[in-house]
């Protein structure tokens, strides 16, 4: 407990924009969230209070940030599991576990423990050569029928995928022959080969879990990628039948309670038109989750908190009809500068709300978001899609 308040100190290793909005949550809590940053510079650093400079991957310094916190978690899967083990044998209470942001980390492993567990998944093989990739193309291609494709040809193209490390369309190629596999298969990265799904769209949902055991869901949102990076989130998602909605949601709180998640979990889907495909899981908070700062009850920062903390859960209900998240990206440089852009937006749209993380401009870099909430969803995407268009080029 911090003992000015009274109240619990939460440590988030990492500095980035989830962790600054975390702290945004904590403030209203009451709370102290203490950071583990590698630079002053970082989003969080900027407005955090207790702020320590240091490396994910350096034991003694987790171990030190570690001291006096009531719970520690994180704004980033990439602390070594046997680090998050170590601290929790020492008595640190730390979430997720690392039995379970192992699944999080490791695209094979969370590919084998959800086949396991039956849940729905792409097809896909493990794979370590070219060949491999090619065998497995020709294997879908029996199955599906279609093995009397032209030569060289059939069951492409595949998508091969990083093990570890891929994020914002990183880690992820589509292949559509054996030479393209061979090309990557040379880089020496550690690859699983998935079938490509026929896909409708992308859909997410993110669900709390505790200690305990309470589970809270929120809506099932869509997701809409543009060069492998998330640049919108519809809540909730469009004409999403009810039953395939609760189907996901329950799908999502089942994942939590087999893999043991304290904290966030967002399942990542595809969305085939008859059912849906796990693609990936996060543990934290989430970019798909962003929209309930202002569109739910209760928004998934303070969520987090509230469940590694123990804390009953939050109400996941919606504050408006639609709600669209729209993420601004870095545009070019030169020309109107943000702030110039931030007054001309709140003069156009007074509704629209900014959240901007504090982060030097790169063109394609996320830099912060818009949300819009209304009645119509058509409308309400309209705004945000123009209000984060604006903020990134300085036009409607």
């Amino acid at each position: 407990m911090d003992t000015r308040t009274g109240l619990p100190v939460v440590g988030m290793v990492g500095g980035g924009q989830l962790a600054r909005m975390t702290h945004q949550a904590a403030i209203a809590l009451g709370q102290s969230l203490r950071v583990l940053s590698e630079s002053p510079d970082d989003s969080a650093s900027l407005v955090a209070a207790d702020v320590r400079i240091g490396t994910h991957t350096d034991l003694a310094a987790l171990r030190e940030f570690a001291k006096g916190c009531d719970a520690v978690t994180f704004d980033h899967e990439h602390v070594p599991t046997g680090h998050i083990a170590a601290l929790a044998a020492e008595g640190v209470k730390i979430y997720p576990g690392a039995t379970a942001i192992l699944y999080a980390q490791d695209k094979r492993q969370m590919r084998e423990r959800l086949s396991g567990l039956g849940a729905p998944v792409p097809r896909w093989r493990p794979v370590t050569s070219a060949q491999d990739i090619a065998d497995f193309a020709a294997d879908l291609a029996g199955a599906d029928g279609t093995a009397d494709a032209p030569a060289g040809t059939a069951g492409w193209p595949v998508v091969a995928k990083a093990v570890r490390g891929g994020y914002d369309g990183r880690g992820v190629w589509v292949l559509d022959d054996l030479a393209a596999a061979e090309a990557l298969v040379a880089t020496g990265t550690d690859l699983i080969v998935e079938e490509r799904v026929p896909l409708r769209r992308e859909l997410a949902v993110l669900v709390a879990r505790s200690p305990f055991g309470q589970v809270a869901a929120y809506p099932v949102v869509e997701t809409v990628q543009r060069d492998g990076i998330c640049v919108e989130v519809l809540a909730p998602a469009p004409d999403l039948p009810e039953a395939l909605a609760v189907g996901a949601q329950q799908l999502a709180i089942d994942l939590a309670n087999a893999l043991g998640v304290v904290g966030l979990l967002a399942v990542e889907l595809f969305d085939t038109g008859t059912g849906v495909l796990v693609n990936e899981l996060a543990m934290r908070p989430h970019n798909s989750g962003h929209w309930t700062i202002e569109g739910a009850r209760t928004s998934q920062f303070e969520q987090h908190l509230r469940a590694v903390l123990d804390y009953p859960m939050g109400e996941t209900s919606l504050t408006a009809p639609a709600v669209v998240m729209a993420n601004v990206l870095g545009g070019e440089p030169g020309g109107m500068s943000v702030d110039e852009r931030l007054h001309h937006l709140f003069a156009a749209d007074p509704g629209a709300r900014v959240h901007l993380y504090g982060k030097q401009v790169r063109p394609g870099r996320k830099i912060g978001h818009v949300t819009v909430l209304g009645d119509d969803m058509a409308q309400v995407r309209a705004r945000a899609v123009r209000a984060a268009r604006w903020l990134q080029e300085g036009r409607q």
